[in-house]
């Protein structure tokens, strides 16, 4: 069953403060790897889920994802990999970022907006998209040697 919000309701999750309420610490996942971490929202009555991804072929491709609703893709920023094909046939080079969009869920790429001024070093741009989601107690997520 897949899960349809309004636009508003996206654009009230994607805005609501998200906390990480443990005191766990994290390695930036290795080549192929992925991690999951979950977070809610002050009064606990929201869920989400700060997902990242690494490619196990092309080293630099990365992707930071925010999930709402268990399976909502809120924001997703797609770095180091192809650009994008929008439904509409324009095409986003990457990085850029999928904002939700009512009828079209995840679909839809804009470029990186110039607030991210990381790109070239993936904690860093971690941490840029996790203020750009609003994720105010953000877990500690630690660089391997091949970050």
């Amino acid at each position: 069953m897949s899960i349809v919000l309004t636009q508003e309701e996206a654009d009230s999750l994607l805005a609501l403060e998200k906390h990480f309420m443990r005191p766990d610490e994290f390695i930036y996942p290795s080549l192929g790897g992925a991690m999951r971490i979950e977070l809610f929202s002050v009064d606990r009555r929201e869920e989400f889920c700060l997902d990242i991804t690494r490619s196990r072929v092309q080293l630099e491709k990365n992707t930071f994802q925010n999930r709402g609703r268990q399976t909502v893709v809120l924001a997703r920023l797609d770095f180091g990999g192809p650009m994008h094909r929008n439904p509409d046939d324009t095409e986003i080079p990457c990085p850029h970022l999928h904002i939700y969009r009512e009828g079209f869920g995840d679909k839809w790429a804009i470029p990186l907006p110039d607030r991210f001024v990381g790109i070239d070093k993936p904690t860093i741009l971690l941490s840029e998209f996790m203020n750009y989601c609003q994720i105010i107690t953000k877990p500690r997520v630690h660089e391997d040697l091949f970050t």
